[in-house]
């Protein structure tokens, strides 16, 4: 039996007001907090085709029961999340990392 793709939505509204919408790929819990990885999602072909595919990582926070997204400031905290995510996703997607000749 077939296993209908129902990817997880989120949409989020920026400091400007202007909406963004993402897929969620992947969350991880670890002893720093609670971390996200997105990818865009776009209505416009076109932008489709400009995107240049990166995930987007972020870090959810909770403020006065409000859910935050917000990026990840320091570099080795980023590193460590990035390369957590791209095991895992690797992993979930069957990711090959050796290039073909």
């Amino acid at each position: 039996m077939d296993e209908e793709y129902n990817p997880d939505i989120v949409s989020v509204v920026d400091e400007d007001g202007k909406e963004h919408v993402f897929e969620e790929l992947d969350r991880i819990e670890t002893d720093d907090g609670r971390y996200v990885a997105l990818l865009p999602l776009y209505d416009d072909a076109e932008k489709i085709l400009e995107d240049d595919g990166e995930l987007i990582i972020l870090k959810v926070s909770e403020e006065n029961g409000e859910t935050y997204l917000e990026p990840i400031e320091d570099d080795d905290e980023f590193n460590e999340i990035g390369q957590i995510f791209e095991e895992r996703l690797s992993e979930m997607f069957d990711f090959d990392d050796e290039e073909t000749e």
